[in-house]
């Protein structure tokens, strides 16, 4: 009975497996099939193409009115002009200049706010007054250790010549004389060492000033009198200066164009808020790291300075990426496809006769509606933009007027 069952398994399996490589190999048939029917098709559609512009010169010479019943269409000549292919992104407007302001010193309460959210500052301006009270007491406590000093050094310098004048008259001892001069040289060193408790005092006391750091507009100003100023509360700035003069714009440029842009490339800035103003420029950095999650890098242009034009702004970025100054180009429209790869029809003279041709091409960068041919034409083809559709080779034609 087990025998039994397991042959009757292996069965199914073997028929599970029979159905799906049968069905692998279907499928691989069909796709045969259809790649043959295909190019049989194309050669079908060769030849008939043949056939019809064979009985059209026939009907032409057999019936002279049938030839003007020419196909209308447009052409344009081919000669050489500048081509530019540009990588279209979306950017942000930015500043050089920002300025988060900090405390130079420790944190404190501010105790005075002289400036307020809009202001135009000046770089070295004073926008607020921390609390100063414990540094004065300490700046106050240096400055009377510091005349303490002085008017001790000044009894002893005394004493010290007094005791000078005896021993040049034979007067005294000798080490009387040295612990005289001695005493003047310690109270001079902590003089010294009191000034300067005095100068660290006041630049202490100096930190209590809060300046700007850069001149510009105060774009955010979010603290008050009594509260505690740090630089930021959580991740917002308490006080931000930011400059306009010096404006710039990044993108974010997928890495695969990484060889394609480099310091120097032209640059059309395009402002969708500002009815599509157009600012030309030229990248001025581009970064050396590749963005781990965004898997591409960074590229800034400068662009000059407007009232109008403020950071974060939503900018269009163009940058471009190849240029040829002497390039054939044609409407991407008039660009066709066959089993031999990319073609045109051309406008042609023949035997006191226009007709259309068939010219293969190799096409280069495509930029909007405008390809870049790289070979197949020669200055002076006229191309047919309109009109082209179901054209054959060799048909008659006619330049609509």
């Amino acid at each position: 009975m087990k025998q039994i069952i397991r042959i009757s398994i292996a069965a199914w399996m073997m028929i599970i497996i029979a159905a799906c490589g049968g069905g692998a190999k279907e499928e691989k048939s069909a796709l045969g099939d259809k790649k043959a029917e295909l190019a049989k098709l194309q050669a079908e559609q060769s030849k008939l193409s043949d056939q019809i512009a064979k009985l059209e010169d026939e009907i032409a010479k057999a019936d002279p009115a049938a030839a003007k019943s020419a196909k209308l269409v447009e052409v344009i000549t081919i000669a050489n002009q500048k081509f530019a292919h540009f990588i279209e992104l979306q950017g942000n407007i930015g500043s050089d200049n920002i300025s988060f302001v900090s405390p130079r010193g420790v944190p404190g309460v501010v105790k005075a706010l002289y400036v307020k959210k809009g202001d135009v500052v000046k770089k070295g301006q004073q926008l607020a007054k921390l609390d100063d009270a414990i540094i004065k007491q300490s700046i106050a406590a240096a400055n009377q250790g510091l005349e303490q000093i002085k008017t001790q050094l000044e009894l002893a310098k005394s004493l010290y010549q007094r005791q000078k004048n005896l021993w040049d008259q034979k007067i005294g001892t000798e080490v009387q004389l040295l612990q005289a001069k001695t005493n003047v040289e310690s109270l001079e060193a902590q003089l010294k060492t009191a000034e300067e408790n005095v100068k660290a005092a006041q630049e202490q006391w100096a930190t209590t000033n809060v300046l700007a750091d850069v001149s510009g507009i105060a774009d955010q100003v979010n603290v008050r009198v009594g509260e505690t100023f740090t630089g930021f509360n959580g991740n917002l700035p308490q006080i931000q200066i930011v400059n306009t003069g010096s404006l710039k714009v990044s993108a974010d440029i997928p890495e695969t164009y990484l060889g394609r842009v480099k310091t120097g490339n032209v640059v059309e800035v395009v402002i969708p808020d500002l009815g599509n103003k157009v600012i030309k420029t030229n990248v001025s950095v581009v970064s050396q790291t590749i963005g781990s999650t965004s898997r591409g890098f960074i590229v800034e242009a400068k662009i000059p300075s407007d009232g109008l034009l403020k950071p974060n702004m939503v900018a269009q970025v163009k940058i471009q990426d190849y240029a040829n100054p002497n390039a054939f180009v044609v409407p991407l429209a008039a660009i066709q496809t066959d089993e031999k790869g990319k073609f045109v029809f051309v406008y042609a003279k023949e035997n006191n006769k226009t007709v259309s041709r068939k010219k293969p091409v190799i096409i280069g960068e495509v930029n909007g509606d405008i390809v870049e041919v790289k070979s197949g034409l020669a200055a002076g083809d006229q191309v047919i933009t309109k009109g082209f559709q179901s054209l054959y080779d060799g048909q008659s034609i006619a330049i609509a007027k």
